[in-house]
């Protein structure tokens, strides 16, 4: 199953569809900013040594994108070549305003100059490309870089991802109010790595402040004022959400902070999960802390305690099934290299950069974040430069009664 590089979907066999969010923002093409350019024809004979020739003495560093030779069909069959010899400066074509070999070029071949637009920055997407050929060719080369999904999905893959998508959905919103979830796996097997939903506010704070029933929280059946109130704690969409809550805290019974984003817990989660599996220096489990687990809280229920030690048991009994030799230094992963995460919402700008942190390769998420978004509705963060690190970054669009199941 194929998709292009850039927001051209795949449907997958239940019409769920993953679409490639690109690194920068796909210009229009009337908006695509043009530079002004010398050009002239030439005769099919004279081509070849003239392109060479140009190509020491005005060489076009500024404009690698764009193809030097144009090729124009002619009726019958014939056609015509236009080569660019310079970039224009200003409105001025005349061959004086050239370099003095490239006037000495322009007498020997004889060629008539003219003035012609290509388009400033080279094309991120096919589309653009086909709109700037219109005025002069350019090249386009799709992403090369090695991360599944860039170039398409197989079935098998749309698949795995339509499935964790979904099980990062049912964990947004089987609490008592609808929430981000973050599910990190290993694609190489397909495992969960690890898995958190938001934990600003404390469950108990979250009950005594939001007395909704389930079926108002549905996108599809509410307005959108109604929609925003049912959505408040989802952290990322709402950051400063906790302080609207904050009046509703027992500080005796109820944890909160406002960094703990689902992304934030998530990556916590899988830290403690290497720190069990892989020891250092021969270490055990017993050195993993209950706080990897679970936010400390100035008092705990005795329920609380029962489920940290169960899952704390859980993972040692994992670690516990491997041989010794199998799990050293060289085999530990280092953070979340290599490893995927899905999101129901878009992430928050310190969310998408503790994933750039983490080294994760390709981040999933279904819902556009028109507040906060980090990875295509507000920035783009997959293709800041300056980063040490890069992810493929897909919107995953969820079937019209998804949230209502």
């Amino acid at each position: 199953m194929n998709c292009s590089t850039d927001e051209t979907a795949t449907v997958s066999s239940e019409c769920w569809k993953i679409i490639h969010i690109p690194e920068k923002d796909p210009v229009l093409p009337h908006l695509q900013t043009t530079v002004n350019v010398l050009a002239s024809t030439v005769e099919p004979k004279h081509a070849n040594t003239i392109m060479k020739k140009l190509s020491h003495i005005a060489p076009l560093e500024d404009l690698r994108h764009v193809r030097r030779i144009r090729k124009t069909c002619l009726d019958e069959g014939k056609y015509q070549l236009s080569v660019i010899l310079c970039v224009a400066f200003g409105n001025d074509v005349q061959p004086n305003c050239m370099p003095e070999d490239l006037v000495e070029l322009v007498n020997t071949y004889q060629l008539s100059t003219f003035t012609a637009k290509v388009c400033k920055y080279a094309p991120s997407t096919k589309e653009e490309w086909q709109e700037q050929c219109k005025l002069w060719p350019t090249s386009f080369h799709p992403p090369t870089y090695n991360i599944d999904g860039i170039t398409g999905f197989s079935e098998e893959d749309s698949l795995s991802v339509v499935n964790f998508m979904k099980l990062a959905v049912h964990m947004a919103k089987s609490g008592i109010s609808v929430v981000n979830a973050a599910v990190i796996v290993d694609p190489s097997t397909r495992l969960v790595i690890a898995s958190s939903c938001d934990q600003v506010l404390s469950c108990n704070a979250l009950s005594d402040s939001t007395k909704m029933d389930k079926d108002s929280i549905l996108l599809s059946r509410c307005s959108s004022n109604e929609a925003k109130e049912s959505y408040k704690n989802v952290s990322c969409l709402y950051p400063l959400g906790w302080i609207e809550q904050k009046p509703h805290l027992n500080y005796n019974n109820d944890y909160w902070h406002p960094l703990r984003h689902a992304a934030i817990v998530a990556i916590e989660k899988s830290a403690a999960r290497d720190r069990l599996l892989f020891p250092m220096n021969g270490q055990g489990a017993e050195f993993a802390r209950e706080e990897d687990y679970i936010v400390s809280s100035p008092t705990r229920s005795p329920s609380k305690r029962q489920k940290i030690d169960s899952i704390v048991k859980d993972d040692e009994a994992r670690m516990n099934n491997h041989t010794n030799g199998l799990h050293c230094d060289s085999t530990k992963p280092y953070l979340c290299t290599g490893y995927d995460i899905y999101f129901v919402w878009e992430p928050c700008t310190m969310c998408a950069m503790a994933i750039v942190h983490q080294r994760v390769k390709r981040v999933f998420y279904a819902i556009p974040n028109p507040n906060d978004g980090a990875l295509g509705s507000v920035h783009r963060l997959q293709g800041e430069r300056s980063l040490n690190h890069h992810y493929a970054v897909f919107r995953v669009l969820l079937p019209q009664d998804i949230l209502q199941n």
